[in-house]
Order: C-alpha cells, then sequence, then structure tokens
C-alpha cells in the first residue's frame, strides 16, 4: 500500500487502494451497532465513510456516533470502489479528527419555507441543491468567457455608475455620487458600441441593476449579464451568434456537470436537442399565433394536464402521511420520505400557481393585441410549444429601445430579437441591430423624450465611421434557470436581491 494521498472526493477514482485523507462536513450519518456510516462532503462531492468499532479508541468512536450534521472533520483510511455508494467510491475509515463538532444545524431535512432559507442563505449553500446549482453556474460563466475568448471577441469593463438610461428611465436605480445624482448600469451596451468601433468583437460580462417593481420568479433586481457588441454585422448575424452561444453554453453544462444535471433532475434528453439552428418568428407570427385556436387547445390541454399531476401527487403524500403515522420505519425511510415530501409540496405549490394562471394566460392570449409588447405569460405560451429555443424578431418600433435600428422596409417595427427558453423559462436573451444613422438615432431619442445632449458621446459614433452593428445580453441566472430546471432565479445567484426582500 502507498502512503496515504490527501485528496478531494471527485479524485478518489485515481485513489482506489491507496490510504487517504479527507478533509469536509458531516452531510449525513448512521450508524448500526459497531458501524458507524458517515457521508462526508468536502465541495467537491460526497463519499460514504465506514468507521468500525473494533478499529477506533472507544472515546473516538462514541463522539463520531454523536456527531451533529455538518460538524467538520477530517478522515484518513482505504478507498475503495463501490458503485452503490455516493460517487462510486467509500472509505474504510482508520483515524478521524474531529475538528469543530456541531450540534442543533437549523437546516435540517425537514421542509423549511422559502423566508427561512433565505435568511440562512450563508448556511444554504451547504445544501446539495444549491451546491449543484453553484457548480452548474461556475461552467455557465466559464463557458461564457470561452466562446467570447476563443472566437476573437475583446472583453471591456463598462462602468456601474452611469449618466444615461439604456432600458428606460422607469427601472433605473439612482445613487448620489458626491452630491451628483448618478444611475447603477442597467446595460453595458451603449459604451460597448464605442468600443465596437475600435476592437470589432467586444464583450462585457458583470452585474446589472433593474429597479424594476416585480416579485415573479423570473425577476431580481441585481442580476450579472454578458453583453457581446459587433460591428460590421446584421441581424442574421447575431442570431446566428446566438444560437452558436447558447449551444455552446448548453454543451458544456452537459460535458461538465451531467452528475449534478441528474441530481437536480434536469431534462437532460431536452439539453442534448439544444443545437443550432433554432426556431424563429417574426413577432406578428407569435400575435397570430397567441389569438388563434391552436392556443385555445394547447392552454385547455394544459390545464387538464396540471390537474390530473395534481391528483396524483395528493396521492402520494398521502400515502406516506399514512406509513408515517404507522410507525415503524427505519430511519433511511423517514428521511427519504421527508426529502421526496418537500419535493411533492413544492411541486405541488408550482401546479396549484399554473392551475390558477392558466385561465388568465389563456384570455391574455386571446386579448393580445398587435403593438403591445410580449409579456411573461406570453413568451410562456410560445415556449411552452416549442422544443428548442425560439428567436422572436421585429417587434413594433414603439415598444422597444430607441436605440434599435428601424427596419428600412417596415417602418413600424425593429431590427431586434428575443430568444425564448423552452419549457415555460421565457426570455434569455433580448438584442437588435442597432441604428447607425444619426439623423434617425437623434429622431428617436427625441420621441423617448431624452435630451440629445445627454447622448452627445454616443451620437458621435454616428458621426465618425458609423457602420451597421448590434449585440445582445444573456442573463446568466435565467440561464442557469432553464437549464437546471429551476423555477426560481432567486436560487441560481449566490447573494439574490429582490424588491422586497434583501437579507445578507
Amino acid at each position: 500500500m502507498a502512503d496515504k494521498i490527501k485528496t478531494t472526493i471527485s479524485h478518489l477514482n485515481n485513489c482506489v487502494d491507496h490510504e487517504v485523507t479527507l478533509s469536509g462536513w458531516l452531510y449525513n450519518s448512521r450508524s448500526s451497532g459497531k458501524l458507524v456510516f458517515l457521508i462526508l462532503r468536502d465541495g467537491t462531492g460526497l463519499c460514504q465513510c465506514i468507521v468500525e468499532k473494533e478499529k477506533m479508541p472507544e472515546d473516538v468512536f462514541d463522539a463520531v456516533k454523536h456527531l451533529g450534521q455538518e460538524s467538520s472533520l477530517r478522515v484518513t483510511g482505504l478507498c475503495r470502489a463501490e458503485p452503490r455508494s455516493p460517487g462510486g467510491h467509500e472509505i474504510a475509515v482508520t483515524s478521524v479528527d474531529i475538528v469543530c463538532p456541531t450540534n442543533d444545524y437549523p437546516i435540517t431535512p425537514k421542509e423549511h419555507g422559502v423566508d427561512f432559507l433565505m435568511k440562512n442563505r450563508h448556511l444554504h449553500f451547504r445544501s446539495q441543491r444549491q451546491w449543484a446549482i453553484g457548480k452548474v453556474r461556475h461552467t455557465v460563466i466559464d463557458a461564457i468567457r470561452r466562446f467570447f475568448n476563443d472566437n476573437d471577441f475583446t472583453l471591456i469593463d463598462t462602468p456601474i455608475f452611469t449618466t444615461i438610461a439604456g432600458e428606460g428611465e422607469q427601472t433605473l436605480f439612482e445613487v448620489d455620487y458626491f452630491g451628483r445624482p448618478l444611475h447603477l448600469a442597467q446595460t453595458g451596451q451603449l459604451y460597448l458600441e464605442s468600443a465596437a468601433m475600435a476592437f470589432g468583437k467586444v464583450y462585457c460580462f458583470g452585474p446589472t441593476f433593474r429597479a424594476e417593481k416585480s416579485k415573479t420568479r423570473r425577476h431580481l433586481t441585481e442580476f450579472w449579464m454578458v453583453e457581446p457588441e459587433v460591428a460590421y454585422t446584421d441581424l442574421p448575424g447575431l442570431l446566428e451568434l446566438g444560437e452558436n452561444f447558447v449551444s455552446f453554453i448548453v454543451q458544456k453544462v452537459l460535458e461538465d456537470n451531467r452528475a449534478e444535471l441528474e441530481m437536480l433532475g434536469a431534462d437532460i434528453a431536452h439539453l442534448e436537442n439544444i443545437k443550432a439552428p433554432f426556431y424563429r418568428l417574426t413577432y406578428t407570427e407569435v400575435a397570430d399565433i397567441l389569438t388563434s385556436d391552436r392556443t385555445v387547445k394547447f392552454m385547455a390541454d394544459q390545464l387538464a394536464a396540471f390537474n390530473a399531476r395534481k391528483t396524483e401527487i395528493e396521492k402520494q403524500l398521502a400515502d406516506i402521511d399514512a406509513q408515517t403515522k404507522a410507525g415503524g420505519m427505519k430511519k433511511w425511510k423517514q428521511e427519504k420520505n421527508a426529502r421526496l415530501t418537500i419535493e411533492l409540496r413544492s411541486e405541488l405549490s408550482e401546479l396549484e400557481t399554473k392551475i390558477e394562471n392558466n385561465p388568465k394566460h389563456a384570455q391574455l392570449a386571446a386579448d393580445f393585441k398587435w403593438g403591445k409588447d410580449l409579456g411573461g405569460s406570453d413568451e410562456t405560451i410560445i415556449s411552452l410549444m416549442h422544443d428548442k429555443p425560439v428567436f422572436i424578431t421585429h417587434y413594433p418600433k414603439k415598444a422597444k429601445a430607441f436605440y434599435m435600428k428601424t427596419d428600412r422596409s417596415n417602418d413600424k417595427v425593429v431590427e431586434n430579437f428575443d430568444l425564448i427558453a423552452p419549457a415555460g423559462f421565457g426570455e434569455m436573451i433580448g438584442g437588435s441591430v442597432r441604428e447607425d444613422d444619426y439623423d434617425y438615432l437623434v429622431e428617436r431619442v427625441k420621441e423617448e423624450g431624452y435630451e440629445p445632449e445627454s447622448y452627445d458621446w454616443y451620437l458621435d459614433l454616428r458621426k465618425y465611421g458609423s457602420v451597421p452593428h448590434g449585440g445582445f445580453g444573456l442573463g446568466v441566472e435565467r440561464t442557469v434557470a432553464w437549464i437546471t430546471g429551476e423555477k426560481h432565479i432567486r436560487q441560481c445567484i449566490p447573494f439574490p436581491r429582490m424588491m422586497d426582500k434583501v437579507y445578507i
């Protein structure tokens, strides 16, 4: 046997039949007479560690037997391959070093409310679902950087404090900047346009702020966004860039995080289908779909499916409740039922919301009028009707930002697009070709009620070497939510900031 190896759980496949030392925290434990089974986590995975009474000093074995959840410890022992154990390995423990024993850890396998978990976010990170989402988020961010860096884009760091609005003044956060009112950035786009004229292809990546008074599961007041901007491009070029970009991110997560996706219950078969080309619809085509008999039938079928699933879940919960009242269950079964109950009640709550909203969304779709911006319910309907992301292009000019290029063949619409994720997850990307004509842009600035003088430097870009150009923004949290199947993007950022909740 080789000397003992200090390693991590993720590298145990290289350590079979070697003595290893793992440093981590107690995720769970159970005892069976002269054996204690510890589930250790170390930030890279989970591993079962078997402690035998006859191989431990009596006081150490007794201390291990009574360790509480999230106690920190080091274990040393022989690494063995064991397909039935978490991670595929187990440790036959020869020694234990208890670093910090813990009792009464507040987050237990029982069900906790959202407010409780948010207030304990500093501890909630340790839960397996949050850990898995965090690993996927890391890969998404890495893939974003890889894609643009490998495709000759230059990173441009744009300011957080800004003097101008990019997405409408009503969602600006005002701050006191040494006695002068400034705003937190809604987007880095306007600054990126100047950089694109210097470097050709650029991107920025950082936090973004929107004072949008929304409490829906799709909204945060602070989120992370990546924004590429490209000189000498057109709308078809932007769509191709967008679908290649999203496809690359998804494939990278499938490659690096399949185990985490399985743990989260993500639809892996669906993700494997995310490859270019994506669907393409115009806004006008979407308006026709929303008001069609096809949508009426689709929404009715959805409601029937929701109600059927609700009945199934209620029966499962009743069965679990009956088992609990009967008593005599082993600890592992109790814990399994507790976890399943949490999952089922969460799904039931989501279903009840869908059942309540379905008729409202169906009515909104039936009443949709050309000229309105698409709402969340409209996007949800369209996304549920498709098995791949959908590009929606050529929105009404009056519903969109001043900088979007007016379609010269139809001055009622602009050359823009949104990318809608399938399965009801809504908008992931918003982008457009930018107005490159000075006179057109000045007129649009005035139409929005802004002072052209406030945009002098932005208008300069249309005076000195203006070219066709455009770009888009992708929200990290919405992308992570879609890939993982997480229903609320508050779970997809380490410390969420929402309109009515800021805990830590």
